[in-house]
């Protein structure tokens, strides 16, 4: 990680001024990651949308415990699957493979099909399911259950990319997505997450401001983010404005005490935080 020594008055920004491309000159090995903020919004839109958030299992190596949205590292086929599709959807192939692992890890881990179509009913939709929990290739899966991928049902919203000397370093693309109407059946698979859950971005904010849910550094920047916005169309607009662009956290010694910090040019109302209240994975 990068450190800078900067007084409260200069603009925090990386010191070495590498964000916007895939060039991974100088960084920490990272693991290709994608995950997925789900937004459910009523039909009419008489509620504020729900977005949902998933608890990391206290035993899972990486953010034990803490509050995330669902996702999960790329692996080789999603790349395969990205590679066969990023021409025809006019992505980028880590993109198209990164929007891959989302949806695959979102019905894995929660049972929503979002982003992929499907001819058959909810058992079948289970069955596809169980096939990918007893790991059979996700190509293989969306074959023989005669699925549809639907990258364009994702939005890039953001994505983070740290530079730390850790065991476990993920380059995490992070996607918008809306349902709407009533919920299809969900729930959680507990080899990995404990707990399952709706809440308002606001009200995550809240709760993480009040010591009741945990959080590492993305997530809660980027749930203070989405809190910004009263449904989905606002975030979804956003990314007009502000763009998915690489953020590579870093430290800024401010009177004496160490933050945490981000670009403050990717549309987040807080950029920094006194790095001894950060949660570590």
């Amino acid at each position: 990680m990068d450190e800078a020594h900067q007084s409260e008055s200069v603009s925090t920004q990386s010191p070495d001024g590498v964000f916007d491309d895939d060039d991974e000159t100088g960084l920490a090995p990272a693991i290709p990651a994608a995950t997925l903020v789900i937004f459910h919004e009523d039909e009419n839109g008489s509620a504020p949308p729900r977005i949902l958030m998933v608890r990391r299992a206290a035993t899972m190596a990486f953010a034990a415990g803490a509050a995330v949205f669902p996702g999960g590292r790329v692996d080789d086929d999603d790349h395969e699957l990205g590679a066969m599709l990023a021409d025809s959807h006019g992505m980028e192939l880590p993109d198209a493979a990164a929007r891959v692992a989302a949806i695959r890890e979102t019905l894995e881990e929660t049972g929503l099909a979002v982003g992929l179509a499907h001819d058959g009913d909810s058992r079948q939709l289970a069955s596809m399911r169980r096939a990918l929990l007893e790991e059979m290739p996700f190509s293989k899966a969306i074959e023989h259950y005669g699925a549809r991928l639907m990258l364009d049902a994702l939005t890039p919203f953001s994505r983070w990319r740290p530079n730390f000397a850790h065991s476990r370093v993920f380059d995490t693309r992070f996607y918008l997505a809306r349902l709407t109407g009533p919920l299809p059946d969900h729930d959680v698979v507990l080899a990995e997450n404990s707990d399952l859950f709706w809440l308002s971005a606001s009200d995550a904010v809240e709760q993480a401001a009040a010591g009741a849910l945990h959080m590492i550094f993305p997530t809660r920047r980027n749930l203070e983010r989405l809190a910004q916005y009263s449904n989905f169309a606002e975030a979804h607009e956003s990314t007009r404005f502000y763009p998915s662009r690489r953020i590579t956290p870093f430290i800024v010694e401010r009177d004496g005490t160490q933050h945490l910090c981000i670009r403050d040019d990717c549309g987040y109302p807080v950029t920094s935080e006194i790095l001894g209240s950060v949660m570590r994975d």
